[in-house]
C-alpha cells in the first residue's frame, strides 16, 4: 500500500513507476513526436525532481518555484538524453536538473552587477565584435582596452561581471556510459589519487616504526633538524642518530614498496 507523501502539492503516491525499458519505451516514442508518451514519462519522473527539489528546502525561495525550475531541467534532460546510450535516465537528468536550479537561484540572488560595471562591459562586447571582424584572431583583452582606452584591469573585471558562473555538476557530455560533469575535467596535480595513497602508505609504513625511530624520522624530515639538533634534543649520539635514520628509512622502502 503506497503511504502519501505531498510535496509541492502532488502526492508522490500517485505517480507511476517505470522500469529502465519502460522509460527508454516511452523516451522513444516521445522523440518520434508522441505527446501522450511524452506527458506519461515526464508525469513519471516528477518523483525524481521532487527528491532534488527537497536538496534545496533551506533556501529563501518558494519551493513550487523552485520545482517549476527542477521540471524545465527535466524537460531539457528529456529533449537531449540519447536513448541509444547505455545509460539511466536519472544518471543524465539528476546533474541537468540541479545545474538548472542552481542557475535560477544564481540568477535570483541579491548580488547585482553595477550600471557603470555593465556599460564598460557592453562596450568591450562591441569592441571585441570590431577587432575580430576585421581580422582572422580572437581579440585580447589588452587590444580591446586600446581600443576602448581603459584600463586592462577594468576590461577584464566587467568581462568577468558579466560571467555566467557554472556548477561543477553541469554536464559537458557523455563518455560511453557515464555523464561527465565540469568537475571531472578540472585537475588537481597535488591531491591526485596516485598521491594520496602514497600518502597513506608512508603514515602506514611510519606507524610500524620503533618510537624511537619515528620520532627521529619526524624531527628530521618533517621538522628539518640536523642530525646533530636530532641528537642534542634525543639525548644520544649523532652516530646512533645516523643508524636508527638509515634503519627506519630502509623499513620505511620495504613496506610501502
Amino acid at each position: 500500500m503506497n503511504s502519501k507523501v505531498e510535496i509541492c502539492g502532488i502526492d508522490t503516491s500517485t505517480l507511476p513507476k517505470l522500469s529502465h525499458a519502460q522509460s527508454m519505451e516511452l523516451l522513444k516514442k516521445a522523440h518520434d513526436g508522441d505527446e501522450n508518451a511524452r506527458d506519461q514519462f515526464l508525469t513519471a519522473n516528477l518523483r525524481l525532481v521532487l527528491s532534488i527539489v527537497q536538496r534545496f528546502s533551506g533556501k529563501k525561495e518558494s519551493m513550487d518555484d523552485i520545482f517549476q525550475v527542477g521540471c524545465i531541467g527535466l524537460i531539457k534532460a528529456t529533449n537531449n538524453f540519447d536513448t541509444t546510450l547505455n545509460l539511466r535516465f536519472s544518471t543524465y537528468a539528476v546533474p541537468m536538473i540541479i545545474g538548472e536550479i542552481k542557475r535560477y537561484l544564481r540568477d535570483s540572488s541579491h548580488v547585482r552587477i553595477s550600471r557603470s560595471i555593465r556599460d564598460t562591459a557592453y562596450k568591450a562586447l562591441q569592441a571585441r565584435q570590431e577587432i575580430e571582424s576585421n581580422s582572422w584572431g580572437e581579440a585580447s583583452m589588452e587590444q580591446i582596452a586600446a581600443i576602448l582606452d581603459i584600463p586592462y584591469k577594468s576590461v577584464v573585471y566587467a568581462m568577468d561581471a558579466i560571467s555566467d558562473p557554472v556548477s561543477l555538476f553541469d554536464p559537458i557530455y557523455h563518455d560511453g556510459g557515464e555523464t561527465v560533469m565540469i568537475m571531472d575535467q578540472i585537475s588537481d596535480q597535488r591531491n591526485t589519487d596516485e598521491n594520496w595513497l602514497t600518502s597513506v602508505s608512508i603514515q602506514e609504513a611510519l606507524a610500524k616504526l620503533s618510537d624511537r625511530e619515528r620520532q627521529i624520522i619526524n624531527l628530521r624530515f618533517f621538522e628539518g633538524k640536523t642530525q646533530v639538533e636530532v641528537s642534542q634534543e634525543v639525548g644520544i649520539s649523532q652516530a646512533q642518530v645516523s643508524r636508527l635514520e638509515k634503519s627506519a628509512l630502509s623499513s620505511v622502502k620495504k613496506n610501502i614498496s
